[in-house]
């Protein structure tokens, strides 16, 4: 029973939206399930630095919201700071008791309190008391904790919207922000459009129907075509299942026929709700209802409902679709947001984009540097339902979000973003020039990219090369694999708007967090399963027609570099060479010739650092990934934001391992590049210059500013540094130290927003 209750109270807080009307919720609730005489909830406001009773089912009403203690005062307190469970049968005997009258909670002996806690910050705390002296049961405690657990982000929640939703906010308010990760750099300042797919209802976000008519017209139509489509399906499954499965089919068209639904979509439609949100908000309710029953087969019915809303979903976002705009300044937001996802949207309408999910080496965030978009990764108290048409400033520097901000707060941003381009103006002006260090040595620097849109002509006095072309960009934007002419064509075309330069393309490296929606990889632990060239290798069929397409692509040009990607063993780099032969020997049988690309390996895998110099010994030059490198290094996976504050390219395992890659590949004659994100960081591009690393391949947007740091030291200085960085342990002193030359450089710009 009691299950049961807990259940039902977090579905019911979940869909509520007012703050009051949780904590009410909650004493209620708790004080009947656990049969107390007084059920109250103390909340640590923002800024205040007490605790406020808010809510309480059994203590004086009127103490509610006049009633507070210091963070350590009294029994609560003590909750507080302890930040574990207080159990007690008589309060009054206790050292820490603190009387206070207004409450009258003197005649009440028996005290269990739990803390709400979310992201270590103490939220408030959930306190029951009794008359009787007697300590409460661990039943009672588990009740508390779990409820308090499942509560923390729906109060975090509910505080943030609550602020939202004032439209008259005063000047003396503080300004609401949501701390994420840096993902990208930049200051983007516009209103937010949340994106999301078309299965997850839940995250349908809140916005105002332009034309009810227009969406009750929509809805009514998607209701006609899933009705359609589940008597299809029921005529299909004719000879397949019993009668009885059939009624299934039967039950989903009833549904849709039932007031209660459409009815109740219609209403809202009207209130001024666009039709998705109103589907969402009554498919929601009407499946709770369902989840909370006590009954399995009925609570099952749940499950139904929600894939009825789905389907309605489906066909309501394709005519939705049609009529979408992107308006200028539209700052992108999701929980999880995909490459293709922004690949599809203009670059020029985009201002910044934010996720509830990843972090800054997710390929989403990697895509974002590489286009010059401001990001935030891993903001998971962002509240992306209620946002829609918000205003917004990104800072993807500090990975943080302002909703709603002020003017001052505007001001200061829009000062910056000034700064910013008026910096990115200058540099770029100056990017024609070599990539010289004071002392004379040439590194030169290349760029990675996905997107041919980004590599346009006049980029090419700028960069000395694609140093990594990604070939997964254009198989993820397709609903199949693309043939051997089309990719040929997609590869002729970068080779030839690079004639004098090297140009890298890697070969298909999915899998992880690039998937493709027509070749399926599902894994509990995809960063360590099925990816790279593993994939290419179990699938010569499609290696084999990549591998044709690049070598045909390169017949009139002979600047193509092939580099194979998630290297951990010599039969791998042995077995692709193999392959790469066969498609030559192919082609010349079809009295095609080719000139012979320089091939290089990945190194990615810790394995393969311990195999450089044989690797090397075998190709013609090395590229590490050190986005890979660094997650398996330190054991971290970089798209998880709740470990996002493990993963630190400044870690000195880091640097060890790099200094291996450059030792190994030294000793076959072998040159070495950096293609990983720590290219495009300018802190850490210094330290990899002092490394040793030959050469840098970067994001487009971040290509002007490394080759302002290469021209701003000598590479002694360089390796002093590295030096010096290797003797260090706390990776937060090796980052201090290399943003502290740049800043000593006059270069400080390049770590924080301004100028100045």
């Amino acid at each position: 029973m009691i299950l049961t209750t807990l259940r039902q109270i977090v579905l019911d807080v979940n869909a509520a939206e007012d703050l009051d009307e949780i904590l009410t919720m909650i004493v209620t609730r708790v004080k009947a399930a656990l049969e107390v005489d007084v059920c109250s909830i103390y909340l640590n406001l923002p800024g205040s630095k007490r605790l406020t009773l808010m809510a309480s089912e059994g203590l004086n009403p009127e103490a509610v919201r006049r009633v507070s203690l210091d963070l350590d005062e009294g029994l609560v307190g003590l909750v507080a700071v302890r930040a574990e469970p207080v159990n007690l049968s008589d309060a009054s005997t206790h050292k820490r008791y603190k009387f206070i009258p207004e409450t009258g909670e003197d005649r009440y002996h028996a005290f269990l309190g739990v803390p709400v806690l979310h992201r270590r910050r103490v939220l408030g705390v959930l306190v029951v008391q009794q008359a009787e002296s007697r300590e409460f049961e661990e039943e009672h405690v588990s009740f508390l904790l779990t409820l308090a657990v499942q509560l923390a982000s729906a109060i975090n929640s509910a505080e943030i919207s609550v602020e939202l939703k004032q439209k008259n906010r005063s000047p003396l308010q503080k300004d609401i922000f949501i701390n994420g990760s840096p993902g990208a750099p930049g200051v983007g300042i516009g209103k937010a459009m949340v994106f999301f797919p078309a299965t997850d209802l839940e995250s349908v976000p809140d916005r105002e129907a332009t034309s009810p008519d227009e969406e009750i017209e929509s809805f009514r139509n998607a209701c006609e075509k899933v009705r359609q489509d589940m008597l299809t399906l029921k005529e299909r499954m004719h000879e397949l299942l019993p009668t009885e499965d059939r009624v299934l089919f039967d039950a989903y068209v009833l549904m849709l026929g039932s007031d209660s639904l459409v009815n109740g979509v219609t209403e809202l439609i009207r209130q001024g709700h666009w039709a998705p949100g109103a589907l969402r908000m009554t498919i929601l309710d009407h499946a709770r209802q369902f989840d909370a029953m006590e009954d399995g087969y009925l609570r099952e019915r749940g499950a139904d409902i929600r894939d009825l809303g789905r389907r309605l979903l489906d066909y309501l976002l394709e005519e939705n679709s049609k009529r979408r705009d992107i308006p200028p300044n539209t700052i992108m937001v999701g929980r999880e947001i995909s490459a293709a996802q922004l690949a599809e949207v203009p670059v020029n309408r985009i201002a910044g984009l934010v996720c509830t999910t990843g972090t800054a080496s997710s390929h989403v965030a990697i895509l974002a540097r590489a286009l010059g978009i401001p990001a935030v990764m891993g903001a998971s108290d962002f509240p992306v339902k209620n946002i829609d048409q918000k205003n917004l400033i990104v800072d993807g520097y500090m990975g943080r979000v302002y909703l709603q901000p002020s003017y001052a707060i505007r001001v200061e941003f829009e000062r910056l973003a000034s700064e910013e381009k008026a910096l990115t103006e200058q540099l770029v002006a100056e990017a024609a020039k070599p990539a010289k260090t004071i002392d004379g040595v040439k590194i030169p620097v290349m760029v990675n990219s996905g997107l041919m849109a980004e590599l346009v002509s006049s980029h090419t006095m700028m960069i000395d090369g694609i140093g990594l072309y990604r070939t997964e960009v254009p198989f993820m934007v397709r609903d199949q694999f693309p043939g051997e002419s089309e990719q040929t064509e997609i590869y002729t075309e970068i080779l030839r708007a690079f004639p004098n330069q090297p140009v890298t393309l890697r070969t298909l490296d999915i899998g992880g967090d690039k998937a493709l929606s027509y070749f399926p990889i599902e894994e509990a632990n995809p960063f360590l399963g099925y990816r790279g060239i593993r994939i290419s290798l179990d699938h010569p069929e499609i290696f084999l027609t990549q591998l044709r397409a690049m070598l045909i692509a390169n017949q009139t040009t002979g600047n193509l570099n092939i580099l194979f990607p998630m290297i951990s063993s010599l039969h791998e780099l042995d077995e692709a060479l193999a392959l790469l032969e066969r498609a030559k020997q192919e082609l010349l049988e079809e009295n095609i010739l080719t000139p012979t690309p320089k091939v290089g390996a990945m190194i990615e895998v810790p394995s393969a650092v311990h195999l450089t110099r044989v690797l090397a010994e075998r190709v013609d030059y090395l590229s590490v990934g050190t986005n890979d490198l660094v997650q398996y290094l330190l054991a971290v996976d970089r798209n998880n934001a709740s470990v996002s504050e493990l993963y630190d390219e400044y870690h000195p395992a880091v640097l060890s391992a790099l200094e291996m890659i450059v030792e190994g590949a030294r000793k076959a004659g072998k040159p070495v590049t950096i293609c990983g994100e720590m290219a495009s960081n300018p802190a850490s591009a210094l330290l990899l210059i002092g490394c040793g690393i030959d050469s840098l391949s970067v994001s487009m947007a971040s290509l002007p500013r490394i080759k302002w740091v290469i021209r701003s030291f000598s590479r002694e200085q360089a390796r002093q540094l590295f030096r010096q960085a290797r003797s260090f342990t706390d990776p937060n002193q090796i980052q201090a130290l290399a943003e502290e030359a740049l800043t000593d450089a006059g270069l400080g710009a390049l770590v924080r927003a301004g100028m100045h």
